[in-house]
C-alpha cells in the first residue's frame, strides 16, 4: 500500500505544481511564526525549531500507530497522501523557468535574472554574475529544491514512514526559513546528515537514467569524499549523465556558438527530464521492493 500511497500523492503534487497551488513552504513560514522572538544572545539556538519540527512528526507516527493497533490501518492512508502532498513540491518553479527561458532566448540576460534571483540561495541574490554562472547557480538551485521536496521525502517516507518524513522536511525548512538567520546554518549542517544516503543514491539514478559512461566518469568525484555537500554531490552526477555540454554552458557556447540562444531553455529541459526520468526509476525500485516483501 506504500507504493499506492506514494504513487497517488506524487501525481497529485505534480498537478498542483503545475497550477502553481499548495505550496508547504508557506505553511512551514506560519508554523515558525512563533520564532520571530528570541532572547537576546540566543538567536543561533536551534531547540525551539527542532521542537516545532518534532511536534506534527510525532503526532503523525502517533495516528498511524493508533491506527494500527486498533485495525484501522486504512484510515490512516488519506491523512499520509494528504501529507505527502502538502510537503512535497515545487510551486512557482515552473513559471519562473519559462519566463526565464524566454529571456534568454531574446538575449536579455537582465531580465532573465530578474525571473529567477528569488529561486536562488540568499547568498547568490542580486550578485553581478556572467550568464554562465547566473545559469549554473539556477539549475543546481533547482536540482536541490526538487530533490529535497521528492526525493528526500519519498526516501524518509519509506524508511521511516510518514513521523520521520515530516521531520526530516522540516528541517529542510529550518534552514531555510528559519525566522532566526543565525540558526540556519545549523540547520543546515544537520540537513546535511539526512542528506547523505538519499543524495548520493539519486548520484547513482542519475547514471542509470541517464548517460552510464559519463556518469562513471565522475562518478569517483561526486561520490568520494564523506563531506562533500548535496548540491556538489548533485551537480557533479548531473553533469557526467546528461549529454550536449547541458551543464557547461563554457563548453557549449564554443561549440555551438551559434545556438547559444537556445541553450538555457534546453539546457533546463534535460535537467527536468533527468530528474523526471531518475524519479521513475526510485517507483519502480519501490514496486520491487513491495512485490519482495521488503516494504
Amino acid at each position: 500500500m506504500i507504493l499506492v500511497v506514494f504513487l497517488i500523492a506524487y501525481f497529485v503534487r505534480r498537478r498542483l505544481d503545475s497550477l502553481d497551488a499548495v505550496s508547504g513552504d508557506a505553511l512551514w513560514r506560519r508554523w515558525f511564526h512563533s520564532g520571530r522572538k528570541v532572547e537576546a544572545g540566543h538567536e543561533s539556538g536551534i531547540m525551539a525549531g527542532l521542537f516545532l519540527v518534532a511536534l506534527p512528526a510525532l503526532l503523525a507516527a502517533l495516528c498511524v500507530y493508533i491506527s494500527w493497533t486498533y485495525g484501522w490501518r486504512i484510515a490512516a492512508y488519506p491523512l499520509e497522501i494528504f501529507v505527502l502532498v502538502v510537503m512535497m513540491g515545487v510551486p512557482g518553479w515552473r513559471q519562473s523557468i519559462e519566463s526565464y527561458t524566454g529571456a534568454w532566448q531574446k538575449g536579455d540576460m537582465q531580465a532573465a535574472w530578474h525571473h529567477i534571483q528569488e529561486r536562488l540561495p540568499a547568498a547568490e541574490r542580486g550578485a553581478a554574475v556572467s550568464p554562465e554562472a547566473m545559469h549554473l547557480s539556477l539549475t543546481r538551485a533547482l536540482m536541490v529544491a526538487v530533490f529535497q521536496r521528492f526525493f528526500l521525502v519519498a526516501f524518509w517516507y519509506v524508511v521511516g514512514g510518514i513521523g520521520l518524513a515530516i521531520f526530516v522536511r522540516g528541517l529542510v525548512a529550518l534552514a531555510e526559513q528559519w525566522p532566526q538567520a543565525a540558526a540556519r546554518p545549523k540547520y543546515a549542517a544537520i540537513c546535511e546528515w539526512v542528506n547523505w544516503i538519499p543524495a548520493r543514491l539519486l548520484s547513482i539514478t542519475f547514471g542509470i537514467a541517464g548517460d552510464l559512461s559519463g556518469w562513471l566518469v565522475e562518478a569517483r568525484q561526486a561520490m568520494g569524499g564523506v563531506t562533500k555537500n548535496t548540491s556538489d554531490v548533485l551537480m557533479i552526477s548531473a553533469n557526467g549523465s546528461l549529454t550536449g555540454y547541458a551543464l557547461d554552458p563554457e563548453r557549449f557556447s564554443q561549440v555551438h556558438a551559434d545556438e547559444w540562444a537556445s541553450f538555457g531553455g534546453r539546457s533546463l529541459n534535460a535537467v527536468r527530464d533527468l530528474l523526471n526520468r531518475s524519479m521513475l526509476v526510485w517507483i519502480c525500485v519501490l514496486a520491487l521492493l513491495v512485490i519482495a516483501g521488503v516494504v
